[in-house]
């Protein structure tokens, strides 16, 4: 087993040290004046890069910020999550909240907002923490008490109910994961736990109106990883078979279909949905990754689709488009029902603006990030691409409603799609806010920041009226 790389964070992925407040922000374009709210993205920004074996996934979380009103871009901000050692670390006194298992970390994956609360949130059974709507860190989250454990960096949430749901996974127990349900006020209604084996990484999950699905892949908790030192101890486990199980959304884990499909990798969904006895999951796949631990072992990302089919047992794997490329996203207001778009970013030119000999690093992530946006059409199979100057890189798509205030589905790609992108000229980021409907044309708006934005994770647009 390989040491882990002790510099993982160079090149677009160098963290900024300094949390910055600007106001009044300048913009080229017009905004639209119905995008009221904040849009969010937390990443990996570590305090101290001394630190031995560092892992692109265990730096310490920043979240960063734009807050959108009446066409005006009126802040920026950038905050480190306070866990108990980054307050210390700033000198100042560690904030409160419940720990699972002893274990604190500053989340640094996603960020979301449900039932009045900004959540940054990270996996392997860590905490929530909640943050102030200027980003400053309030503490550890447990729903008021009602999480039974850690929760998860990807939850889903069910636009028709208001339910958020999580997969969860701890590698304190490797024999189970867990399904947790928050209702529409924030509290835990549901815990149910799924046997499994090995401790499985499940990073993302799928849902659709009676399932939840889940993806128990070759990656999984390494003795001999976390012996080597390394600070994300999942590799990929040949012995471990690869299978999707749909548990019923008001089942016990007893009742969980599984399905056999052949060795792969999934980070992220871009959703799923019921198709009479087919279960549809579109996803982004790796036919291996995580070899010896390492990110960057392994091969790289495409667009698939399973079809589950109830009927048979069967599971169908199709490739939908074979172009390097990750983070999926649709319009959330589809979770769970059949979408017709989704947006990646493509990450096959990434490698080329690399410094020479950065291939050799272990722990950068072939999936991360690329110089151009996709926008797929799954009922005509069509593309379209919007691409950044070649020394750019961009972030996760984000697509948002025209009225990101109704729950009214209406056209589905009426909206705008929202990222962070590295401006070369600047050596700062702008906010990008595209056209969905005029994907490949300019933006309708560019806010220019004051600083950089670190290549991260994942966020969203959280309105005003969340």
């Amino acid at each position: 087993m390989p040491s882990a790389v002790q510099t993982p964070f160079r090149g677009g992925y160098v963290p900024v040290t300094e949390e910055i407040t600007a106001f009044d922000l300048p913009v080229t374009g017009t905004l639209p004046d119905r995008l009221n709210g904040r849009f969010l993205r937390n990443g990996p920004n570590p305090l101290n890069l001394e630190e031995p074996n560092q892992h692109l996934f265990t730096g310490e979380g920043m979240v960063h910020g734009v807050r959108l009103r009446d066409g005006r871009a009126e802040w920026y901000r950038n905050r480190w999550v306070r866990s108990d050692a980054v307050a210390l670390s700033l000198g100042e006194t560690p904030r409160p909240g419940p720990r699972f298992e002893g274990m604190d970390f500053a989340a640094n994956t996603h960020v979301i907002g449900h039932a009045g609360r900004t959540l940054a949130l990270v996996e392997a059974g860590f905490p929530a923490v909640e943050l102030t709507y200027e980003l400053d860190t309030v503490g550890r989250c447990d729903f008021g008490g009602s999480l039974p454990g850690g929760f998860t960096a990807h939850s889903k949430l069910d636009p028709r109910t208001g339910e958020l749901h999580a997969v969860c996974y701890y590698f304190g127990r490797p024999d189970v994961v867990q399904h947790v349900v928050a209702d529409a006020a924030g509290r835990v209604v549901r815990a149910v736990d799924v046997a499994v084996e090995d401790g499985p990484m499940m990073h993302d999950f799928g849902l659709t109106d009676r399932y939840v699905v889940l993806y128990d892949l070759p990656v999984t908790f390494s003795v001999a990883a976390l012996e080597a030192g390394i600070r994300m101890p999942y590799a990929w486990d040949d012995r471990h078979p690869a299978r999707v199980g749909l548990l019923p959304r008001d089942g016990d884990g007893a009742r969980v279909r599984w399905f056999e499909v052949d060795p792969c990798w999934v980070f992220h969904t871009l959703n799923a949905y019921e198709d009479g006895d087919r279960v549809v999951v579109d996803v982004v796949a790796y036919d291996r990754l995580f070899v010896d631990a390492r990110l960057d072992a392994g091969g790289p990302p495409a667009l698939d689709r399973w079809v589950l089919d109830t009927a048979t047992g069967k599971a169908v794997r199709t490739r939908l488009d074979d172009r390097n490329q990750e983070f999926p996203r649709i319009d959330d207001r589809r979770t769970a029902r059949q979408h017709r778009y989704g947006y990646t970013v493509v990450t096959e030119e990434l490698r080329a603006q690399l410094p020479r000999g950065a291939d050799d690093l272990e722990d950068l992530p072939p999936e991360a990030f690329g110089a151009a946006l996709l926008k797929h059409d799954l009922r005509t199979g069509g593309h379209e691409a919007h691409r950044f100057p070649r020394d750019a890189y961009a972030g996760e798509p984000v697509f948002v409603p025209a009225d990101p205030s109704s729950s009214e589905e209406g056209v589905e790609d009426d909206g705008y799609v929202m990222t962070y992108v590295h401006n070369p000229d600047r050596g700062a980021a702008d906010l990008v806010i595209l056209s969905a409907q005029d994907f490949e044309g300019d933006p309708v708006a560019t806010v220019h920041l004051p600083a950089r934005v670190p290549l991260g994770f994942h966020g969203g647009f959280i309105p005003d009226t969340h």
